[in-house]
């Protein structure tokens, strides 16, 4: 899942990257700019692109080669993507390929009022005057300082969200993630770029791969300490049948939270002193019938695979819930910046699973999490997929509404504190916070369900958690001997309305 996901961006000052310096070209002069530096101009559209992606999805795949040009080292990569040079377009920056890391170059068009015209000198584009091949391409905020959207590696792409800090990325698509065998990395590898103002980019890209080609609209606007929201609609067509088609896919770093405490099982690495240390903390959905889930996520001692009912989705994403910095501590990588991405449909998908993958980390620097959405219907050769949904970058909650949502998760032994800890026991402390709750106190019928069987359950309560208006708290102390299931569900309700979204809580040794 992680082979081919650009990390270099995540560790520069926690997010988007001071450029050394940027020679800018205002929007719609790369063509005299650039002099000898494109080709022809050549008719381009909506409907040409995805007729290419059909013509090419006819063909066999033919794998890319790595760029002779591409630079080795951290130190050269930096020099040539973070040193003075020249804009594609507006405010466009490009990245040189790298061994190793990003090794395929692709190609850049610039897109001007339904004409297209390809890149075809780099001299100048990157820092010094070494001729070097685009692996991607970034965008700077207008001071020049910063970038706010990249795309570099296979189809990955990210936008640094309300607080301006990279986190999390989106995928154009997985193929075969968590199965058996090895995974596909279809990649862009061609764009179209259109940049309308320095806050709006067009995109459009050419996705291959050995299953499948595609086309690729993305039009991404922002605004300075705003969400930032891009409209993606893509038509994919099959080469062969893929046996686990994963559409809005995400991947993130979860490497421990405050439910590893030390002692128990997957602590915080000794020595390590913050308190977090993840991209995400959870996974959150609503389907098509209202109801609201939460999964917390965790770094397993070996990968798994989680499959949640979701037909006719309304959206699901990985979140960055806790924004309290104190929660983590770390005032280099700030995590607690980092944006959620909330993925909403356009139009009915259908009938479908969001499916969550986790994988054992020992690295922050590695992408662990994944999550996307799968239909029923089997991925066939031949077949065309259409398919739109919005991308939402933001350090809100968009998947909480009226209902509380889960705030806090803790583990730790069951029974009193003063007795010997049990192992074959667990304690769970589950904190929900939202408007519903206040007013509600401990006589008001508030009641704490789990799917449970009785004769796990050692004690489980619900009370309002003292001096916290709309907060609760739910304690579960449990068996967890001869216990059949690997995870539980978790929720309040008064009477018949249910008061919070579901907790799905994973029971790990």
């Amino acid at each position: 899942m992680t082979s081919s996901a650009p990390k270099f961006t995540r560790r520069q000052a926690g997010g988007a990257l001071a450029s050394l310096a940027a020679g800018l070209v205002h929007p719609g002069m790369a063509f005299a700019a650039g002099g000898g530096r494109w080709g022809p101009p050549r008719p381009f559209s909506w409907e040409l692109l995805v007729s290419r992606a059909e013509r090419l999805a006819r063909k066999p795949y033919v794998a890319p080669r790595p760029s002779a040009h591409a630079v080795d080292g951290w130190d050269a990569f930096v020099r040539l993507t973070y040193g003075a040079a020249q804009a594609v377009t507006g405010t466009v920056r490009l990245f040189p390929t790298r061994r190793g890391v990003a090794p395929y170059g692709v190609s850049i068009h610039v897109v001007d009022g339904g004409t297209a015209r390809k890149l075809i000198d780099t001299r100048g584009l990157f820092g010094g005057q070494q001729v070097a091949d685009p692996a991607g391409w970034r965008v700077l905020a207008p001071d020049a300082r910063t970038d706010w959207m990249a795309f570099l590696g296979a189809s990955y792409f990210r936008c640094s969200g309300t607080a301006n800090r990279y986190g999390l990325s989106a995928r154009g698509v997985s193929v075969d993630t968590g199965l058996p065998g090895p995974e596909e990395f279809p990649a862009f590898t061609d764009f179209w770029i259109e940049q309308p103002s320095d806050d709006r980019v067009i995109t459009h890209a050419l996705l291959d791969g050995p299953s499948l080609s595609g086309a690729y609209a993305i039009d991404t606007v922002r605004h300075e300490g705003v969400d930032m929201v891009q409209d993606v609609r893509c038509a994919l067509f099959l080469r062969r049948d893929v046996q686990r088609l994963g559409i809005a896919p995400q991947t993130s770093m979860f490497l421990y939270d405050q439910t590893r405490a030390d002692g128990m099982p997957h602590a915080r690495p000794i020595g390590d002193w913050r308190p977090q240390v993840h991209d995400s903390g959870g996974l959150a959905i609503r389907t098509g019938t209202g109801e609201r889930i939460w999964r917390p996520l965790h770094n397993p001692s070996q990968a798994r695979m989680h499959a949640f009912r979701a037909d006719h989705p309304q959206g699901f994403g990985l979140m960055q819930r806790d924004r309290d910095f104190s929660h983590y501590e770390d005032d280099e990588l700030f995590y607690d910046l980092r944006p959620s991405l909330w993925v909403q449909p356009q139009g009915d998908w259908g009938t479908g699973s969001v499916m969550l993958y986790e994988m054992a980390s020992i690295s922050e620097t590695v992408d662990n999490i994944g999550a996307f959405w799968v239909a029923d219907e089997p991925a066939r050769a031949g077949q065309r997929r259409d398919l739109a949904y919005r991308l939402t970058w933001t350090s809100a909650d968009p998947s909480t509404d009226a209902n509380a949502h889960c705030s806090n998760v803790f583990i730790g032994p069951a029974g009193p504190t003063d007795t010997p800890p049990d192992p074959n026991t667990r304690k769970y402390v589950v904190d929900f916070h939202g408007d519903v709750l206040g007013g509600l106190d401990d006589s008001s019928g508030v009641q704490a369900l789990t799917d449970l069987p009785a004769a796990a359950i050692m004690d489980l309560r619900a009370h309002r958690l003292h001096g916290r208006s709309k907060a609760w708290r739910v304690m579960l102390d449990m068996r967890l001997a001869g216990l059949a299931q690997k995870e539980f569900r978790l929720f309040l309700r008064r009477g018949a309305q249910a008061l919070s979204e579901t907790v799905v809580v994973t029971l790990e040794a």
